[in-house]
C-alpha cells in the first residue's frame, strides 16, 4: 500500500486504513493536540489534524482519552530462563501490555545469567513466540571477562548491566576496583552503554560486620543506607570522566545522587539516570509499616529524597522512568527481613502510579501526558537505540496506549497479570487507566474484553550507532526535555 497523502484527499481517491484511532488527545513530539492516527501495515501512516478527511477502515474511538506512543520500560526482570516459578515471559509481557507498555529491556540476572552472546541468543530462542511485547536485552557485565564488552555484537545487545552490590538474584558483583575499571574501558572501546546498580558492596559489608543482620523492617533502610549509593555514584562519575564510557544509573534513590548526576551531565559527561515508580510512590515509612512488599534494593528512602526524584522526573533531569519489575513469590517475600529478597512487580503499575502521583501534585494533564511520553517513550528510545519506538509520528511502529485520565479505581488481585499474583499497590486509589493497547497495528488488549490475538513480540534490532554522537546525546538534555522543563509546575519540588 502507498502512504496516505493530501493528493488522495483532494482527488477523492478511496484510501483504506487498517485502523484509525479517532477523537483522542494525541501526545506527539510537537505537543498534545486533538486529532486522529491512521495505521497501515503495522506502522503509523499519518497523524491528522481535526477536520482532515479520514480514510476508510476500522475505528477505535479515543474520545476523552490520551493517545500515547506505546510505552517503553527499560528495566524489567521477566525471570526467563531459570526463575519462571516466580515470573515468566508470557505473564510479564501481559502485565506490561495492561500497563500501556509495548517494549521492554530485560535484565541478565537469570539462571543461567546472560553474560555472553551465546547466553543472550539462547534466552531469545526461549522467548520467541511467547512475548506480547517487543524486547531487547541488557547483557550482564562479567568481572571475570570484562573484555567481552569491547567486541559485543550490537545485534545481541548495546548495553550491559553492572552490579556494584549483590542481592539474592545478582549473578556476579564487581567488588574489585580494577575489574570495574576494565569493564568501563572495554565498554568505551565497544561503544556499549553501561547500566548500573550503583551501590557500594564494601560499605554494606562494613556495616553488616558492625551491626549484624536487620531484625525488623524499621532497621532495613539503615542497614542499606544512602551512603552506599552516594559512594558508588561518585565512583561511576570518576570512571566516566576517565574513560568516556556512556553510563546510565538505575533506580537512583537519594537526593545526593540526583544532584551529583545532574552536575556531571552539566559538565558534559555522558551520564544519565533513571527514577523508578516505587521510589516515587513509597517512602521508608511505608517499608516500616508494610514490610517485605517494599523491601527493595536500593532501599526506599525518605520524603525529601522522594521530592528530589519527582523534581528530576518533571524537569527532564531524569532520562527514564523504569519499573525494576522484579517479582518474587509471597512465600519468599514473607521470610525474615534478612532473608526476604528485594523486589516487587511493577511493569503493570508503573505508568498509572506515576500518573496518579502527577495528578496528586496537580500537574496539568496535558503536561503529565507529555512527561509520560518522554520518560517512557522518546527518552529510553533514544538512550537504548530503539528505532520506530517512543514517538507518535508517521513511520513509527503502530504501538499505542490509550489512557483514560479520569477513571478512579483500586487494583485487586483479579487485575494483576504478573505470575506472582500480588502487588504493592493493592488498595491504592489509582487515577487514570489504560483502556486500549495497540501493538504493531493490532488491538491486543482492552480493559473490558482483555487480550486478543496471539503473542507477536519481536526481538528488536538496534538503530545504527553514530560514533561520538551517542555520548554527546546522552550528556545533554533533549529539546523535548527542555520544553518540559520550561513548563515545570509548582508541584514538581
Amino acid at each position: 500500500m502507498e502512504p496516505l497523502n493530501s493528493a488522495d484527499q483532494l482527488t477523492g481517491r478511496t484510501v483504506t486504513a487498517d485502523l484509525v484511532v479517532t477523537g483522542g488527545r494525541l501526545v506527539t513530539p510537537e505537543g498534545v493536540k486533538d486529532g486522529a492516527v491512521v495505521i497501515r501495515n503495522g506502522r503509523i501512516d499519518a497523524v491528522l489534524e481535526p477536520g482532515e478527511q479520514l480514510p476508510e477502515g476500522p475505528r477505535v474511538d479515543a474520545a476523552g482519552r490520551y493517545v500515547l506512543p506505546g510505552l517503553i520500560d527499560s528495566h524489567v526482570h521477566f525471570r526467563t530462563p531459570g526463575l519462571e516459578y516466580k515470573e515468566d515471559w508470557e505473564h510479564g509481557s501481559r502485565a506490561a501490555i495492561a500497563g500501556g507498555v509495548t517494549t521492554v529491556l530485560d535484565m541478565p540476572n537469570t539462571r543461567p545469567p546472560s553474560l555472553n552472546e551465546d547466553d543472550v541468543r539462547a534466552k531469545a530462542a526461549i522467548i520467541e513466540g511467547r512475548s506480547w511485547v517487543d524486547y531487547r536485552f541488557h547483557i550482564g557485565a562479567d568481572p571475570e571477562h570484562p573484555e567481552v564488552l569491547a567486541t559485543l555484537d550490537p545485534e545481541v545487545a548495546t548495553s550491559a548491566k553492572v552490579f556494584m552490590a549483590g542481592h539474592h538474584t545478582a549473578p556476579v558483583v564487581f567488588r574489585d576496583w580494577r575489574a570495574l575499571e576494565d569493564a568501563f574501558a572495554a565498554a568505551a572501546r565497544g561503544n556499549v552503554q553501561l547500566v548500573l546498580h550503583a551501590e557500594d558492596q564494601h560499605i554494606f559489608d562494613l556495616l553488616d560486620t558492625w551491626r549484624g543482620e536487620p531484625g525488623s523492617y524499621d532497621e532495613y533502610e539503615p542497614h542499606r543506607p544512602r551512603s552506599g549509593a552516594i559512594v558508588a555514584c561518585a565512583k561511576v562519575i570518576q570512571l566516566v570522566r576517565t574513560y568516556g564510557t556512556r553510563a546510565h544509573i538505575l533506580h537512583a534513590s537519594t537526593a545526593e545522587e540526583a544532584d551529583m548526576l545532574v552536575a556531571a551531565a552539566q559538565e558534559g559527561l555522558p551520564l544519565t539516570f533513571e527514577v523508578t515508580g516505587h521510589h516515587l510512590s513509597f517512602t521508608d515509612a511505608d517499608t516500616c509499616r508494610r514490610g517485605p512488599r517494599t523491601r527493595l534494593s536500593p532501599a526506599i528512602r525518605g520524603l525529601g529524597d522522594q521530592d528530589r526524584l519527582w523534581h528530576a522526573a518533571l524537569t527532564g533531569e531524569a532520562a527514564s522512568l523504569g519499573s525494576d519489575h522484579a517479582p518474587h513469590t509471597i512465600e519468599e517475600k514473607n521470610k525474615v527481613p534478612a532473608d526476604a529478597p528485594p523486589g516487587l512487580p511493577g511493569v503493570q503499575e508503573l505508568a498509572i502510579a506515576a500518573w496518579t502521583g502527577m495528578m496528586t501534585k496537580r500537574v496539568d494533564p496535558d503536561q503529565a501526558a507529555a512527561h509520560l511520553a518522554r520518560l517512557m517513550g522518546s527518552g529510553p528510545a533514544d538512550l537504548f537505540r530503539l528505532p520506530g519506538k517512543g514517538r507518535l509520528v508517521p513511520g513509527a511502529d503502530a504501538d499505542l496506549a490509550i489512557l483514560d485520565p479520569a477513571e478512579r479505581w483500586q487494583p485487586t488481585r483479579d487485575d494483576i497479570q504478573a505470575k506472582c499474583g500480588w502487588s504493592a499497590y493493592e488498595g491504592w486509589l489509582f487515577r487514570g487507566r489504560f483502556t486500549t493497547v495497540i501493538k504493531g497495528g493490532e488491538q491486543v488488549w482492552d480493559v473490558r474484553s482483555g487480550f486478543t490475538g496471539t503473542p507477536a513480540g519481536r526481538w528488536l534490532a538496534p538503530a545504527p550507532a553514530v560514533l561520538g554522537q551517542l555520548a554527546a546525546d546522552s550528556a545533554h538534555v533533549s529539546r523535548e526535555t527542555q520544553t518540559a522543563a520550561g513548563s515545570e509546575t509548582e508541584g514538581a519540588r
